[in-house]
């Protein structure tokens, strides 16, 4: 009985093709491409990105006019690890101290600087309004407006026992302001301590006395 001839079998070699699908190639073996990993982009870098925003932030605050709080921003930014933003943030934290300066001496009264730093107040700008009103204290000590502006604004910012302590300081300056109190929002988180119920609504009888001792200190 005759024997068939063997078949000759080819060898062949694995590959992957770039769709990663395994196929079969003559003749050679072919190594399989290392997979390269990419670079870090900057932008997954959370520092990096904070000092964007910050720096944004700040810029969005010079157009609108509101220098005091861009400084805030861009300070955070010059304190961050990108030093091309620094650099950047520097020349604009620049140009808002000039713009705070010629703000300070382009007000004609201490009224109409306070009427500034009220509006400040109203649109949650406080650190601002608090530079302002701490200036005017220094100016004008005896103003009882700057010491109700500072009680209403440590009553907003959450402090209570200098909210308290300006309010009576305003108080003592003008007792009318007492009543302008009573119906001011500002004072909301202060409507259930009974210190700031006694200050605004005092004991009639001691209320005489104070007004008669002024009166014989006259």
């Amino acid at each position: 009985m005759t024997k068939k001839p063997p078949v000759k079998v080819k060898q062949t070699s694995s590959k992957i093709n770039k769709r990663g699908i395994l196929t079969k190639s003559r003749g050679r073996v072919l190594q399989m491409a290392q997979k390269t990993t990419p670079k870090k982009s900057v932008g997954n870098d959370p520092h990096f990105a904070q000092a964007v925003q910050n720096y944004e932030a700040g810029l969005r605050a010079m157009q609108e006019h509101k220098f005091e709080k861009a400084k805030t921003y861009l300070q955070k930014v010059i304190g961050g690890a990108s030093k091309e933003l620094a650099d950047r943030a520097a020349v604009h934290l620049s140009s808002c101290n000039q713009h705070s300066e010629r703000a300070a001496t382009q007000f004609k009264t201490p009224e109409e600087h306070y009427d500034y730093a009220v509006s400040l107040m109203n649109v949650g700008d406080y650190v601002s309004a608090r530079e302002h009103l701490e200036k005017l204290a220094k100016q004008a000590p005896k103003a009882d407006y700057v010491a109700y502006g500072l009680a209403a604004l440590d009553c907003l910012t959450g402090h209570v026992e200098d909210a308290l302590r300006h309010l009576d300081e305003a108080i003592r300056l003008n007792p009318a302001i007492r009543f302008q109190a009573r119906n001011d929002s500002d004072f909301h988180n202060l409507a259930e301590d009974p210190r700031f119920t006694e200050l605004l609504y005092p004991d009639p009888g001691a209320e005489l006395a104070a007004s008669a001792a002024d009166d014989e200190d006259r």
